[in-house]
């Protein structure tokens, strides 16, 4: 705990001119000066030697200089933790200003010292590991946490972190933290089927804070809901396939009544919908499950973009819309070809279903690069989308109007799978829209997603 420092006993006539200005200082020098000179000037004169009397009193002076000068020195040297000795004039303002600097000084010290104990304190009572690493990736101290998540032990102190923790996905996240905006998840060394999420943070040069908490739970939940959803989805496909089959056997009779005509289309097309969004959660399941799978197919851009175009016109014809296809780069991607055709499908579809039917609808698809990045665009000038949806609009079943999207056919996943898939390219998704003004979609895809097509 810390006690303060005593204060330095001082004499009642250096009191008063510590917290002067220098010349107040100087003054009781000045006088000592004159004295001695005054002195040594009257014995000169009574002896016929003023010269040499005055320059014995100006010695003396400068004696007294010195001794004060090593006075100081030593108190500096051996006793700068106790109160300075007592010396008047500038020397006895200079040790009291020291002293008093000193002193300050150890009050702020001892107050850091403090509040860093109780910030260790704090850290050894969270149930997060918390590492920290110097420059050299050595580990400099831990907290209790750590121990238990990671283990960690008095023994591995200065041993590079990568030591301790091998795991490759954690190596590849440590040399590559920018592509890891949420860290990484790995199983645990210390406990078998738990999971630890890990997250860091560089600071200094190259010194790195790491967060460690168990995500057994989460990641258990989180796999259930994607069993669950795999299995219902697969379950569902035979009944809806048999539904299907058997409507479409009932309206191509000849004897089918008119009456049940009606009701014969809706069901149909709720089946169609079901269908849609079995297929989306299918699909949504397949890219999780297939994250690490290498995606480093050349896709050929020209074929895939005319593939897309002539897509989408066959979809449009129930709209009306203009399309127009503008491709103004000669690269190519590197990825899944099927995944990329989905996604860039889903905003194409998304853009001619979400523009008004009328004939000045006006679509255009684009795959353009700067030489930095290439970019995959569908603008339209449709009914567009508030700015408080944009934030949202890739999140599983998030519908800006529901009843919109059922009239559609939407299945609320379209976006979803767009980000999924974007993600998986290291691409990302940016959307620029204006209610009433029509939206830009625009897939962004890094240099190294970019390589030169072989075909001029």
């Amino acid at each position: 705990m810390y006690e303060p420092y005593p204060t330095p006993q001082v004499k009642p006539e250096q009191q008063k001119y510590r917290y002067s200005s220098l010349w107040e200082y100087a003054k009781y020098d000045i006088k000592v000066l004159f004295f001695i000179l005054l002195i040594t000037g009257l014995i000169g004169l009574g002896i016929n030697h003023l010269i040499l009397c005055l320059s014995i009193g100006f010695t003396i002076f400068i004696s007294f200089h010195f001794y004060a000068l090593y006075v100081v020195n030593q108190w500096i040297s051996h006793r700068s933790y106790d109160a300075p000795p007592n010396l008047n004039g500038i020397w006895g303002a200079l040790l009291f200003n020291i002293y008093r600097a000193q002193r300050q000084e150890r009050i702020v010290q001892a107050d850091m010292v403090g509040l860093i104990a109780r910030a260790q304190e704090s850290l050894f009572a969270l149930g997060e590991a918390v590492v920290l690493t110097d420059e050299l990736h050595q580990i400099e101290w831990w907290n209790a946490a750590a121990e238990r998540l990671l283990n960690i032990n008095q023994q591995d102190k200065g041993r590079n972190i990568l030591g301790i923790l091998r795991q490759p996905s954690f190596v590849d996240y440590f040399h590559n933290m920018e592509q890891y905006p949420d860290g990484v998840k790995l199983n645990s060394s210390v406990y078998e089927d738990h999971h630890v999420q890990i997250k860091l943070t560089r600071f200094g040069m190259e010194s790195r804070l790491l967060v460690a908490y168990d995500v057994t739970r989460v990641h258990n939940l989180e796999q259930m809901r994607k069993d669950f959803v795999d299995n219902i989805s697969h379950e569902l496909r035979t009944p809806l396939t048999v539904l299907s089959g058997y409507l479409e056997t009932f309206t191509d009779q000849d004897d089918f009544n008119p009456r049940w005509k009606r009701a014969f289309d809706q069901m149909q097309s709720q089946t169609r919908r079901m269908n849609a969004l079995v297929n989306d959660l299918l699909l949504l399941s397949r890219l999780e499950n297939d994250r690490q799978v290498a995606k480093n197919q050349i896709v050929d851009m020209p074929s895939l973009m005319t593939q897309l175009f002539d897509d989408a016109q066959a979809y449009n014809t129930d709209y009306g819309h203009m399309l127009n296809l503008d491709i103004d780069s000669h690269c190519d991607l590197i990825g899944s070809d099927t995944e990329l055709a989905s996604a860039f499908g889903n905003l194409i579809t998304n853009a001619i279903k979400y523009t008004p039917r009328g004939g000045s609808g006006a679509i255009t698809i684009g795959w353009h690069d700067d030489q930095e990045n290439g970019y995959f665009t569908v603008q339209d000038n449709g009914i567009g989308i508030d700015l408080k949806h944009l934030p949202r609009l890739t999140e599983r079943f998030y519908r800006v109007d529901s009843a919109r999207s059922r009239h559609t056919g939407g299945t609320g996943l379209g976006l979803a799978i767009v980000k999924h898939v974007l993600m998986q390219h290291n691409a990302h998704l940016e959307i620029e829209s204006e209610a009433n003004k029509g939206s830009c979609f625009k897939a962004i895809f890094p240099k190294d997603r970019l390589c030169q097509s072989e075909t001029p």
